[in-house]
């Protein structure tokens, strides 16, 4: 018996979509096996899609009576020549779609194509145009719901410092959100990005801090590059960092735009680029990259 296997984000939708390519229109008609249910993501992330095993029946009295209403149809057209246009051997089904061009079924067909142009166009801009006070909530929500679903206890606090969203995840248990060096935070921080992108028009700037490892991380990474800058004074030539992340490359940046006869820059392609603290030329200022 054949059968077709549908994937969609429901299961009506993927039995919808199995009658339509089984050309049936009773869904009595279909014997029905859902193969793996619909599962919703967390913001959009890891969900997965229903799948039905949809096959027609076989033999019965609607069978026979949809083939004795099929030849009658054919016997119809047989019989009338002059109102029909000659069919089409090679193709049946595209004959009988081009007749009657006023037919309600055309209509229909016209105004089903119409509308799913319509949608293309909606899906481009489905996004809302929130503004950073608008984008504050999802920034805490998502951060809310990332804490639950792993089962930490803590809480999340934002604000917005010259349009940027600034969000601190405190509680002990978070710590397990930071990872090795700030790993795992720099990859929530990617993910709060991309739920921003998905969902704002215009994404606004998020920094976020966790378990103030990155206020930790920050004064270190101050201190560690005035030792740097101090020898760079003194002996002149240039010293080259060990990669870091684009957020520690600035906290390096913003040390070294702070003295005088210095200057720094970024080289090299992420993961893998790093900053180079030099002594600065006559009227040269430092560089951020």
């Amino acid at each position: 018996m054949a059968y077709v296997e549908v994937k969609a984000k429901t299961v009506e939708m993927a039995i919808e979509a199995a009658m339509r390519e089984l050309g049936v229109t009773e869904r009595d008609r279909l014997d029905i096996e859902v193969l793996q249910e619909p599962e919703r993501g967390f913001f959009g992330f890891g969900g997965q899609d229903a799948i039905v095993k949809v096959s027609e029946r076989s033999g019965g009295k609607r069978s026979r009576s949809r083939n004795r209403s099929r030849s009658k149809a054919t016997q119809t057209k047989s019989e009338s020549p002059a109102s029909q246009p000659a069919p089409n051997p090679k193709n049946p089904d595209r004959q009988r779609q081009s007749g009657g061009g006023n037919r309600p079924g055309n209509g229909r067909s016209r105004s089903a194509s119409g509308s799913g142009s319509d949608k293309v166009k909606a899906k481009v801009d489905d996004r809302d145009a929130l503004g950073t006070e608008g984008q504050e909530p999802l920034v805490r929500g998502f951060l809310e719901g990332l804490l639950e679903s792993f089962g930490l206890e803590g809480s999340v606090e934002t604000r917005i410092d010259e349009d940027v969203i600034v969000a601190n995840v405190v509680g002990e248990q978070t710590e397990a959100l930071v990872g090795p060096r700030g790993s795992v935070m720099e990859a929530v921080h990617e993910l709060t990005k991309t739920v921003l992108q998905r969902t704002a028009q215009d994404p606004a700037r998020v920094r976020i801090d966790i378990a103030g490892y990155a206020e930790r991380r920050r004064q270190a990474l101050t201190i560690y590059a005035g030792d740097l800058i101090k020898q760079v004074q003194g002996e002149g030539g240039e010293l080259m960092l060990e990669p870091m992340s684009a957020s520690d490359r600035k906290v390096i940046h913003d040390a070294v735009a702070a003295h005088d006869g210095v200057r720094s820059y970024s080289e090299g392609e992420a993961p893998g680029r790093y900053v180079v603290i030099a002594a600065a030329e006559e009227g040269s200022a430092a560089e951020e990259s």
